[in-house]
């Protein structure tokens, strides 16, 4: 059996992508892996979160610090430290940093993209805040990805009346 050992450099540098509260680092681009996969780690504000998209591409989400609400396909669940959440290709998804401080999160994106190209893209294409459907369309064309609607809210259910389609851990 063999393998190769991939280190991550200190140098990467991070994007930002202010519009959606986001900076992130990738630690493992898909050159390093042959392709299969890519790794980021990510800094959500709070509020903040990518508008609901699909993809071909399976991620692997692990929370690192914060919690973070997910919806996948119209079902919402909550997320914490330490809790890993897998969404599968081409289902509808998103999440939203629901804290009052940032959140963490290392992320695999199987397989590999280059994320360094789609999230600088992304930052031009957002420069002036999330832009209208019609022009986020076309960026998500370039890369496979459909953006079908808005950042999910930061509103949490409250304790005395959890939402119903809350997951248990």
């Amino acid at each position: 059996m063999s393998f190769t050992f991939l280190h991550s450099r200190a140098d990467e540098t991070s994007i930002e992508v202010p519009a959606i509260g986001l900076t992130l680092r990738v630690p493992l681009p898909p050159a390093m892996s042959g392709g299969t996969m890519t790794a980021i780690e990510t800094v959500n504000a709070p509020g903040f979160g990518p508008p609901l998209h699909r993809h071909h591409e399976t991620e692997v989400f692990r929370v690192l610090e914060g919690r973070y609400l997910f919806a996948c396909d119209g079902r919402r669940f909550e997320a914490g430290a330490g809790d890993v959440v897998s969404i599968p290709g081409g289902a509808a998804h998103t999440f939203v940093n629901i804290t009052d401080k940032p959140a963490r999160q290392f992320i695999l994106i199987l397989p590999g993209l280059d994320a360094v190209a789609f999230f600088t893209g992304l930052a031009e294409v957002m420069h002036e805040g999330v832009p209208d459907q019609t022009r986020l369309a076309a960026f998500g064309e370039k890369w496979g990805v459909e953006f079908l609607g808005p950042p999910l809210a930061a509103n949490r259910p409250s304790p005395d009346r959890p939402s119903p389609d809350r997951l248990s851990p």
